[in-house]
């Protein structure tokens, strides 16, 4: 795995894609991960990640794909074996994930991006079950009382 703490992006690295990391921040990047996960703590939409890590977006793709960018953005911080020891290095990571993410859904849709379980199930399989079929399992599995004739 490619050393997380040098100052080349991990994501564009590994998936050719330019460094999310804008020129100028809303707010100064953390500058202990204590602090970090503070802020982390703090967000609650998928846009206030994004504005968080200055993803630039456009709202329409992230009202449709909300969780699916979220879930994904997770997905790819599950990977990551040991995250960067420095709150920057960890920051400008976590940035370029969750531009990726959001990425996977600009050109795509969540059907095709399949992050949520019920996108990866198989079509479910048609069974054809004769009515003597049933009627004999049920006659096996019955209680002896409802089978019984009457005297």
């Amino acid at each position: 795995m490619a050393d997380l703490n040098t100052s080349t992006p991990l994501y564009s690295m590994t998936n050719s894609r330019t460094n999310s990391m804008p020129d100028t921040l809303n707010h100064p990047i953390p500058d202990s991960i204590d602090a970090f996960e503070v802020d982390l703590d703090e967000l609650e939409t998928a846009e206030d990640f994004l504005d968080y890590f200055g993803v630039t977006f456009e709202p329409s793709i992230v009202h449709v794909n909300r969780l699916h960018i979220l879930q994904r953005f997770h997905d790819y911080l599950g990977e990551i074996d040991e995250p960067p020891d420095s709150a920057a290095a960890r920051y400008r990571l976590y940035a370029d994930l969750l531009h990726g993410a959001y990425q996977d859904f600009v050109g795509s849709d969540a059907r095709t991006e399949k992050v949520f379980r019920v996108f990866k199930m198989r079509a479910p399989r048609q069974v054809n079950v004769g009515l003597d079929q049933l009627l004999a399992s049920a006659s096996r599995n019955a209680p002896a009382s409802l089978t019984e004739q009457p005297l």
